[in-house]
């Protein structure tokens, strides 16, 4: 069985990292690059860093602090924010990023996810849905949360798999930032739908949330910020735990 991945997250705005509840009132967390190095040394298995209002304000992604970053890591990189055409891809490649996160331009224009796959390879191509519960099912949401679409997740993450995304970045807006534990059963929906590897976001609040998130929602991953920038939960712990309950994880010796 593939070792399950933990990855913490940087949201970033005007070159913080800052964290919020629902996508809402949003708090500063700390210098990236202090918190890089950290998650470096914490045993990270890799880390994404989100632009959260380049979309928004219709600009690119802080390259130069992509260079920052990547300078300081040797894990993989996923950087999302503001992406949408290939010359933003190969930008951001070129500054150092693994992958890339791609979300509303994808969902406007999806024969982008093809574009992107066959040019840069469907491994560093992460398609980002932010969902939202409401009215008995899931939907798809846009520019960070900001616009509800009329496409149930389930089938948009079906959409971008045919279409070449390599994985999929799935935030609950519900649970965001809540640490009352992932969604599950959305995260499992779509993880037994689609053959390319899920990374459950939102909600993560205790050592028993992951455990549930791997064994119930069968994701791939599992991402969390603001339990790891504020050190209530630190990444050698956690893998510890998720070792004595027998779901696979990467450990340093």
């Amino acid at each position: 069985m593939l070792a399950k991945r933990i990855i913490p997250c940087l949201d970033i705005k005007n070159g913080r990292t800052v964290k919020g509840v629902n996508f809402q009132h949003l708090k500063d967390a700390g210098d990236p690059i202090q918190l890089v190095c950290w998650y470096t040394k914490q045993g990270a298995d890799e880390l994404i860093f989100l632009d959260i209002t380049a979309t928004n304000e219709k600009r690119q992604t802080l390259t130069s602090l992509v260079r920052d970053i990547s300078s300081h890591i040797n894990i993989p990189f996923t950087v999302g924010g503001g992406i949408r055409e290939e010359e933003d891809v190969e930008l951001l490649l070129n500054a150092g990023a693994d992958k890339i996160s791609i979300n509303t331009a994808a969902f406007k224009k999806p024969n982008l996810l093809e574009i992107l796959s066959k040019r840069f390879g469907s491994q560093c191509i992460v398609l980002a849905i932010d969902t939202k519960y409401d009215s008995n099912e899931w939907w798809v949401y846009l520019n960070g949360g900001r616009i509800p679409t009329q496409t149930k997740t389930l089938d948009w993450a079906k959409e971008a798999a045919n279409r070449g995304a390599g994985e999929i970045l799935l935030t609950s807006m519900n649970h965001d930032g809540t640490k009352n534990g992932f969604a599950l059963d959305i995260t499992k929906k779509i993880s037994e739908s689609i053959s390319i590897p899920v990374i459950a976001s939102g909600g993560a609040g205790k050592l028993e949330d992951f455990y549930e998130i791997f064994k119930i929602g069968k994701a791939d991953a599992a991402l969390a910020a603001s339990i790891f920038h504020y050190k209530e939960i630190e990444i050698p712990k956690l893998k510890c735990y998720l070792n004595r309950f027998h779901i696979p994880v990467r450990t340093t010796m």
